[in-house]
C-alpha cells in the first residue's frame, strides 16, 4: 500500500460524502445525512494515513522532510484540515446539511492534486529546511481550513436569508427546510472565524520567526506576506465589526466568503502568479 493509493481512497471517500450530503438535501433522510458524515471521517482517517505513509516514504528515499514542502503536499494537507475542522463542527453540532457546502472544498483539492499535479516527492529547498516549517504550516492551514468552513457556512446563510425574504411570513420549504436557522448559522460563522482568526495569526507570527532564520529578516514585503496581511486585516475587521458595531447576518457573510476568496489568492494566486521569496510553493 503506497501513499498515493491511500490519497486515492481518501479522494474517493470525500466524493461519496459529497454526494451523500447532495441526497441528503433531497430526500431529508437522516440516515443519508449519517452516511454521508461516516464516508467523510473514513476518508480522514485514510487521508491521515495517506500523510503519514508519504512521510515515511521521504525517509525511506534518503529526503527525511514533512510532506508539507510543495504545492501538491500543501493542497493535499489543506483538504485534510478542511475536514478536520469540518468534522469538529459535525460531532458537535450535528447539522449535517453544513456537510453539502464544505465537504466539496476538501474534494476538488483533492481532485485536483491527484488528478492535475505531480506528486513526486521532492528534496527541500534550503529555506525549507527548519522546524518552522511544520509550525508555520500547519497553524496556518488550520486557520485556511476553518475560513473555508465559515465560507461554506456564509453561503448557505446568504441562500437562506434571501429565500426567507421571498418567502415573507412563510416559512421556507424544500431543501431550504434542511438548513439551520439564520441565526445559528451567524453564530456557526462567527465561531468558525474565531477559531480560524488566532491561527491565522500564530501561522503570520511563526512566518516571521522562519523568515529570519531562512533570510535574515522577519518581514520583507514579500507578496505572500503582503497578502497574508490583508487577509488578516479582513478577518480582524469582521470581529472588530462584530464586537463593536453589532455586525450580523448578511454583512458578516458577505465579509467572511470575502474573506476566504483573499484566503485563496494568498495561498494559491500568489504562488502561481507573483514571484517573490515563496515562490517554490508553486513547484510540484
Amino acid at each position: 500500500m503506497t501513499s498515493s493509493m491511500l490519497f486515492n481512497i481518501a479522494t474517493f471517500s470525500y466524493l461519496v460524502s459529497m454526494l451523500a450530503f447532495f441526497t441528503f438535501l433531497a430526500v431529508k433522510s437522516k440516515h443519508v445525512g449519517l452516511a454521508g458524515s461516516l464516508a467523510a471521517y473514513f476518508g480522514f482517517i485514510v487521508h491521515s494515513a495517506a500523510i503519514l505513509f508519504r512521510w515515511k516514504e521521504s525517509y525511506d528515499i534518503g529526503m527525511g522532510h514533512a510532506p508539507l514542502s510543495n504545492l501538491y503536499e500543501s493542497v493535499v494537507f489543506f483538504a485534510w484540515t478542511i475536514i478536520l475542522i469540518f468534522g469538529i463542527i459535525d460531532l458537535k453540532y450535528k447539522y449535517r446539511v453544513v456537510g453539502a457546502f464544505v465537504v466539496p472544498f476538501a474534494l476538488l483539492g483533492m481532485a485536483w492534486a491527484q488528478l492535475g499535479m505531480d506528486s513526486g516527492i521532492q528534496p527541500l529547498v534550503p529555506a525549507l529546511q527548519s522546524n518552522w516549517l511544520l509550525y508555520h504550516v500547519i497553524t496556518c492551514f488550520l486557520g485556511y481550513a476553518a475560513f473555508a468552513v465559515a465560507c461554506g457556512i456564509s453561503i448557505m446563510y446568504l441562500i437562506k436569508a434571501g429565500k426567507d425574504e421571498s418567502a415573507g411570513s412563510t416559512q421556507s420549504g424544500g431543501i431550504i427546510a434542511m438548513f439551520p436557522s439564520i441565526k445559528i448559522l451567524d453564530d456557526l460563522n462567527y465561531k468558525a472565524i474565531i477559531i480560524g482568526f488566532p491561527l491565522l495569526t500564530l501561522g503570520i507570527i511563526t512566518g516571521a520567526a522562519w523568515a529570519n532564520y531562512a533570510w535574515g529578516t522577519y518581514w520583507s514585503w514579500d507578496p505572500k506576506e503582503t497578502w497574508s496581511l490583508i487577509v488578516w486585516f479582513i478577518y480582524a475587521a469582521f470581529l472588530h465589526a462584530r464586537f463593536t458595531r453589532g455586525w450580523v447576518g448578511k454583512k458578516a457573510a458577505i465579509l467572511s466568503i470575502v474573506g476566504f476568496a483573499a484566503t485563496i489568492f494568498c495561498y494559491l494566486g500568489v504562488n502561481l502568479f507573483l514571484s517573490g521569496l515563496h515562490s517554490y510553493g508553486g513547484g510540484g
